[in-house]
């Protein structure tokens, strides 16, 4: 979840395994683990969280996603279903 809304579901092997959703990605880089010591990138995201009470106007995270392009900062995305039960939040969702 980011600003209370939902940005990835799946099963916990597939959402961790290839998480689809930036926030995602940047959330679970900055979880220890004893075998990557050092070998692991930690994305770092920029820019202040933006308030609950008036999140952006496009997708919540646009304004801090390192992937966002116009789209994201006028259209919020749905959230959608694809194949293998996963669902995400995001116009430009990872492969």
């Amino acid at each position: 979840m980011y600003l209370g809304s939902i940005v990835e579901i799946g099963e916990t092997d597939a959402l961790y395994g290839a998480p689809r959703h930036p926030y995602t990605r940047a959330l679970l880089s900055a979880v220890p683990q004893p075998h990557d010591r050092g070998k692991r990138e930690r994305i770092l995201l920029d820019a202040e969280i933006p308030s609950p009470l008036n999140p952006p106007r496009g997708c919540k995270f646009s304004t801090r996603c390192p992937c966002a392009k116009p789209l994201c900062h006028e259209v919020r995305p749905p959230l959608t279903g694809e194949a293998g039960g996963r669902s995400v939040t995001c116009h430009f969702p990872f492969a």
